[in-house]
């Protein structure tokens, strides 16, 4: 199994030149269905039926995994058995016709202004981390943009003379401003913290660790949980977190949906429509919570 595994490694990475971290949670997928055969004694992940894979897909659901969790374990098992399919280890892909369940979506839970201003408060900017985490924080709030867009950008993405992001890849671009405070700690951050912490000239990454390295996902999610757990603020924060406040703060302030969908980088207004459905939520809940009549 290790073997064919190893091999849908190089598959992935040569032949899909799929994303790291599609390449990450494929492997951990496929690793982990490896082990479950090993626990049925099986001899190989190539010889499985179509109804062992529907059990293991079963026993997830009872194990509470969540149903967007199942559909990206069957993508990650669809991949790896076309890949075996494709080097003749196996006649048909075991996978054909399992499905995962209704994906629900869940609405995303939001900070309230006040937790946002509580929460981009807490880095101490007389010190070069917390001058560095004051502008990852407000340049998060400030633009809504993911993690894995903050981590890759340049140095020359910004414009902090007229205050605007420039974020472009091979098949989008968007220019995204930023407010005073934003570009303050930004300013802030470019002249007192990363010309000391950044050595390397070839280093064009804005933001990077205290050692001058690049900053990654796992670094910036534990940053945003520490400052969150200091301001005390009792919500289960991630930085996408910070994107769906972003959002639906505009949205409640009466931006219309499809300039928060342009900001966003959606592709699709139904993915920015989530947003409205939790306004309109959070009315209803304050409606029955507050007007005498509905209690």
């Amino acid at each position: 199994m290790k073997a064919y595994i190893k091999e849908f490694e190089v598959y992935l990475k040569e032949t899909k030149k799929s994303s790291s971290n599609t390449l990450e949670s494929y492997l951990r997928d496929v690793s982990q269905f490896a082990s479950y055969c090993d626990g049925l004694r099986l001899r190989s992940t190539a010889n499985i039926r179509n109804e062992q894979i529907a059990e293991y897909i079963d026993e997830l659901h009872k194990s509470g995994k969540s149903t967007a969790t199942v559909t990206r374990v069957l993508a990650s098992l669809r991949c790896y058995y076309t890949f075996l399919c494709s080097m003749g280890l196996c006649k048909d892909n075991p996978v054909t016709g399992i499905k995962a369940g209704k994906n629900v979506r869940k609405l995303p839970e939001i900070l309230t202004a006040r937790e946002v201003t509580l929460l981009l408060s807490q880095p101490d900017c007389s010190e070069l981390k917390g001058c560095r985490d004051k502008a990852m924080l407000e340049m998060l709030y400030a633009t809504g943009i993911k993690v894995s867009e903050l981590i890759n950008i340049k140095v020359t993405d910004i414009n902090l003379q007229i205050g605007i992001l420039h974020l472009h890849t091979e098949k989008s671009e968007r220019i995204i401003p930023m407010y005073p405070e934003a570009i303050k700690a930004l300013q802030n951050y470019c002249a007192n913290v990363r010309n000391v912490v950044v050595i390397d000239s070839d280093t064009h990454e804005l933001f990077t660790n205290m050692n001058g390295q690049p900053m990654t996902r796992q670094g910036l999610w534990k940053i945003i949980k520490y400052y969150a757990e200091k301001a005390h603020i009792d919500k289960d924060i991630t930085p996408h977190t910070i994107r769906h406040s972003f959002a639906a703060h505009l949205l409640e302030n009466g931006a219309p949906l499809k300039d928060i969908q342009e900001i966003l980088g959606h592709s699709d207004l139904s993915s920015t429509q989530v947003y409205a459905q939790l306004m309109r939520n959070r009315y209803t809940q304050s409606y029955k919570k507050y007007h005498p009549m509905a209690r």
